[in-house]
């Protein structure tokens, strides 16, 4: 058996599609269009990359985007007023500060200083408690944007053993909390777990963020398991992920690549919770 390929790339596309013609409504009907400010700081080549790419998604929907670069010896003082300034900002809807910063700044406070109704990365303590409670919240764009290919590729959850490998804030923990949502059984592990293939091998939906290239192979998978591989690494040029891919598709039922997998579905989540925000305005 080889797995079916779940098409990051095409549902993002067509949810794109969908969130272009919402933004147009919305301006239509409100005279408001929505604004994203990206800030990072340093000349990380990864983090110039993404930016780059969120700069150019934002337009293309039809959004207002800044985006502020800030040189690596910019202060933590002088992040957090730039932060203050984009909270009092009525054109800028959503706010992103590119992670990670330089060693002399404090992510944990430039995060809490977010205004959480324009924290569309999810990352805040009140949206991630919200998140927690089952209220309705900014959700992290990664786990958000899992979600949406489950939910596109009709994976039926209810009742099902989702195990996530990773405890990371900005996918292990949020992705378990959705999943639970969702009524799945959750079972989350990570590097101190105990005969880890154990574990992954008893998972009908196996979500993997480890940051290790070609972590889980295809012998700890259950035959027809749902595989989505979070993890973006660099091996001799070739990007990968936390998944060996060639043994891990013959085995499973489903499986996202990478790249083209959850990577493309991040920014189009950003997007749609920048749209939210503009809305709750």
């Amino acid at each position: 058996m080889t797995a079916a390929i779940i098409d990051g790339k095409a549902i993002s596309k067509l949810l794109r599609k969908e969130i272009t013609q919402d933004v147009e409504k919305f301006k239509a009907e409100t005279g408001i269009t929505p604004g994203l400010a990206v800030v990072l700081v340093g000349e990380d080549p990864a983090s110039q990359t993404y930016v780059r790419s969120k700069e150019k998604s934002t337009i293309k929907v039809g959004m207002y985007s800044e985006v502020h670069r800030l040189a690596a010896e910019t202060s933590q003082d002088e992040l957090l007023t730039l932060v203050d300034q984009l909270n009092n900002d009525p054109k800028i809807h959503g706010i992103l500060v590119q992670l990670p910063l330089p060693k002399n700044i404090d992510e944990n406070k430039v995060i809490e200083a977010i205004n959480p109704a324009k924290d569309v990365d999810g990352f805040h303590p009140v949206n991630a408690g919200r998140l927690l409670i089952g209220q309705d919240t900014f959700v992290a764009c990664t786990p958000y944007g899992i979600m949406e290919l489950l939910r596109q590729e009709d994976v039926q959850l209810k009742g099902k053993h989702a195990v996530v490998v990773g405890r990371s804030n900005i996918v292990g923990k949020p992705i378990a909390l959705l999943l639970l949502q969702e009524h799945a059984t959750v079972s989350i592990c990570h590097s101190r777990t105990a005969d880890l293939g154990a574990m992954t091998r008893q998972a009908d939906v196996l979500v993997v963020a480890v940051g290790r290239a070609n972590f889980i192979t295809g012998d700890m998978i259950k035959p027809g398991a749902v595989v989505i591989d979070v993890g973006i690494n660099r091996v001799d040029g070739q990007l990968v992920g936390d998944v060996e891919f060639e043994s891990a598709k013959e085995v499973a039922g489903k499986i996202t690549p990478v790249p083209g997998g959850v990577g493309p579905m991040t920014i189009t989540m950003l997007l749609k919770n920048t749209l939210l925000a503009a809305k709750r305005c």
